[in-house]
């Protein structure tokens, strides 16, 4: 089957990500319609493709040559794009980030559901190699994970998340914090039962933050002694000036303790893990990228006859749980997360 995709608004990671995947996976996917607020872009792109231009988001999703959009920036658009597909019943692939707030997501899930459509939001970390190697492990020599520790490091003009939902906050930090909570809760495979949080306002002043630290508590799962726990820092308080500071000395971007060892990953593909035979390292690079495993789940997921809306669910609840440390910050207490 192979999907014939409207493309709206072009992200970040277009060019690294996106358009390499597409051109590997030219057998599953063809690009039909290209939008984007940059009219000249679009063209370009479109020629690129052997797709057309077109000027409004409403007319790609109506297109009865498109099966399904691809919503890599909402900039301009927000979430309108997602209505649209949901009014012409067409899946959606969203690796945008949304200004919403609680209720505007919630309220945008809703209209999902009711539209019965495949929507999948786009969660790099849970299909990086480092990611799933690491799940072997843990299933294997590991063990059951205890202690999480996941840390975002940027400079503070560094706007490069591209996630499904996102807090309407303005703060730099809520993408990529949205994505480090799915993350752990993906590798944990459980729900967090209360999460603290502490934030640091900044050196601008206002609302925006420039420093997010989450302690969550999880459930326990099957076959585990205790309550994995995760810490989650995320900042973006060096400044564009100092950017040579970003990488110094920069933490793994997750640290793992487990039962039977501990393993520290660096996305995508880097793993070093110790259990009792001493130190391991491995490199992942020659597995599939994460760009082609991304649009491979998608193509998989709007083949099957089964609805799956655990994407949805999935980038519904880590904004949440975000918003609930953002909360526990304000109010200086402990959030029930159930």
């Amino acid at each position: 089957m192979k999907l014939r995709l409207g493309v709206i608004g072009l992200g970040n990671h277009w060019a690294s990500r996106h358009m390499p995947a597409l051109r590997a996976l030219s057998d599953r996917f063809e690009v039909r319609a290209v939008c984007d607020p940059v009219s000249h872009r679009a063209q370009q792109l479109a020629t690129q493709l052997s797709a057309r231009s077109v000027d409004s988001f409403r007319e790609v999703a109506f297109a009865e040559d498109v099966d399904a959009v691809l919503l890599l920036s909402a900039r301009w658009f927000g979430s309108l794009p997602i209505v649209a597909a949901c009014e012409a019943g067409k899946a959606v692939y969203c690796g945008a980030s949304l200004e919403l707030n609680a209720q505007e997501a919630a309220a945008l899930r809703e209209q999902v559901r009711e539209a019965g459509i495949a929507f999948m939001a786009e969660f790099p970390c849970r299909l990086a190699p480092a990611t799933l190697r690491l799940q072997e492990l843990m299933a294997t020599k590991l063990g059951p994970p205890r202690l999480l520790f996941c840390n975002h490091r940027h400079t503070a003009d560094q706007q490069n998340g591209n996630h499904a939902l996102n807090g309407a906050s303005g703060d730099v930090n809520m993408p990529q914090t949205v994505e480090m909570v799915d993350w752990c809760r993906y590798l944990v495979g459980t729900e967090p039962r209360s999460v603290m949080g502490m934030a640091n306002p900044g050196s601008t002043g206002g609302s925006a933050q420039d420093y997010l630290l989450m302690l969550l508590d999880f459930e326990k799962p099957e076959n585990a002694h205790s309550r994995p726990q995760a810490q989650i820092a995320c900042g973006s308080y060096v400044r564009h000036t100092w950017s040579e500071a970003t990488a110094f000395r920069r933490p793994a971007d997750l640290q793992v303790v487990c039962e039977r060892g501990i393993a520290f990953v660096d996305l995508p593909s880097s793993l070093v893990w110790f259990d009792s035979a001493g130190q391991h390292m491995e490199s992942l690079d020659s597995e599939r990228p994460v760009g082609e495993q991304l649009l491979l789940h998608f193509h998989r997921q709007v083949a099957s006859l089964l609805l799956k809306s655990a994407s949805l669910e999935d980038a519904y609840r880590a904004m949440s749980i975000v918003i609930a440390a953002q909360q526990s910050h304000k109010e200086g207490r402990r959030i029930d997360c159930g």
